[in-house]
Parts: structure tokens; sequence; C-alpha cells
């Protein structure tokens, strides 16, 4: 992946004027926005308003009709792009933790670095449980995901996805599937990567999470990019009608 042009000052991720149609469904109607490294974004609006669509089309999960991503200067949807070095650089953790039940907490944070990128195993195990350590599952190591509660296998995912070294980390709803009660060790594990300086980007319905974490919170409706700013102007200076009434029902 080529990042000679790009410099830290720049935009870590950069997206002009995207258009995305599933069919005859508009779903991203021109969003623009930019991350800088060590930001913390947070996306919010009703349901069906683009927003996993949109940081799925960062990844290159989903294609796009029209308009530039770049991640660190390079054009996601250059169809000469390696998507293996993308999906190195920018980690994704679901709603659904997609873990393998047949394979170890252990196993599944290991198994992409070993099998998709060759590092040597003893390597790989070290560093795994660093990061099992890291999303506090010390000693849940050999526990398959069927004996861990929602919140565990959360944080499985996402060490499996830290395991890759990404420079930037999206987050789609991650704490939509979970029992309230385990919904705040998944919250606590992201505040601390966003604290360590790790770009985060995150859809999200966790409004108080959202006020407290992010640097920049976006509401997108129908596929557009309505308002957006600070936390601490968003939700107490919100001034496009579509916000206040979003804000209205959930705050």
């Amino acid at each position: 992946m080529n990042t000679t042009q790009w410099t830290p000052d720049q935009p870590i991720v950069s997206m002009r004027d995207v258009h995305k149609s599933f069919g005859n469904l508009e779903v991203l109607k021109g969003i623009s926005l930019d991350v800088r490294k060590g930001e913390v974004i947070c996306i919010i609006g009703p349901s069906g308003s683009g927003k996993s669509t949109l940081i799925r089309c960062i990844n290159a999960l989903n294609d796009i009709q029209g308009g530039s991503i770049k991640v660190e200067g390079q054009e996601v949807h250059d169809k000469n792009l390696d998507k293996l070095e993308l999906r190195q650089k920018v980690g994704m953790v679901f709603q659904q933790y997609n873990l393998f039940p047949h394979k170890t907490a252990l196993e599944n944070v290991m198994m992409a670095p070993v099998k998709v990128l060759k590092e040597p195993k003893d390597e790989v195990q070290e560093r795994a449980l660093k990061l099992l350590k890291k999303v506090r599952l010390d000693g849940k190591e050999h526990s398959y995901p069927g004996e861990l509660s929602g919140g565990q296998q959360q944080r499985v995912a996402i060490a499996r996805s830290l395991a890759m070294r990404p420079d930037i980390m999206l987050f789609d709803e991650v704490t939509a599937a979970l029992d309230p009660e385990t919904v705040k060790e998944v919250l606590i594990t992201i505040k601390e990567l966003a604290q360590e300086g790790m770009t985060c980007i995150l859809v999200t319905h966790e409004m108080g999470f959202a006020r407290e974490i992010a640097d920049h919170i976006y509401f997108t409706d129908r596929g557009v990019i309505v308002e957006h700013g600070p936390p601490s102007t968003f939700f107490k200076n919100a001034t496009d009608p579509r916000t206040q009434e979003f804000l209205s029902q959930i705050l």
C-alpha cells in the first residue's frame, strides 16, 4: 500500500463526495469528512441513515459508485489496491462477534496473523496473550466463545482485530447486541484504546459514551451528514431541526 505521499499532518482518513447505492437505493449521497491521526470520531443517526455503510466503505467491504476515500493517502477503491494490506491498516469490529466457535479465545486472536500474514506462531502467541490481558480477559485464553459472555466475546473480537496491528479501528455498533450489564466493559476497552492514541471511528447509539470519548460527532440522516461538531457544542447547540429532533428522542 503506497503511503509515501502521506504525512501525519494530513488526514489519516479522507472522504470526498462519496456515493454508494444498493441497486436503486442510494444510501450515501455525497459524504465528505476528514479524520486526523489519533482522533476519535463518533457517527450517530437513525436506523437506515447510512452509518454502517459509511464505515464499511472505509476498508472496502463495500465498494462506492462515486467520490474518493483515502487512507494514509492511498485511494481505497483503486482496483490495484491490495485489500489485505488495507485491512491490516484498518481494523474493524462488528455488531456480531464472528468468532470461530471451535477455536479458543487465544486461537481466535492468533489466527489471522499466523494464517494470513504467515507470522511466526510463537511471536503471535506472545502478542495475543498481551492483547487478551489488555482487554481484561487474562484467564480466559483457553475458553471457547460458547463459554464466554457477549461482552467477553466482543472483547476477544477487539483483541483479534488489534492482533493485525492496525493504524485505525472501526467499530460498528459493537454494543448493540449486548446485554446492558456487559456494555460497560466493552466501552471501557474502547475508551482505553482511544486514550492510548488509536484512531477510532465509531458508529454508536451510546450518546453518553460519544459525548465523553469523541473529538468530533457526525449526525447522518438519509445518506447525508446533516450536522457535525465537537461534543461540547453538538449536544447543546445543534441547529438543524433533524438533529434537534433526533437528540430530543434519545437524550
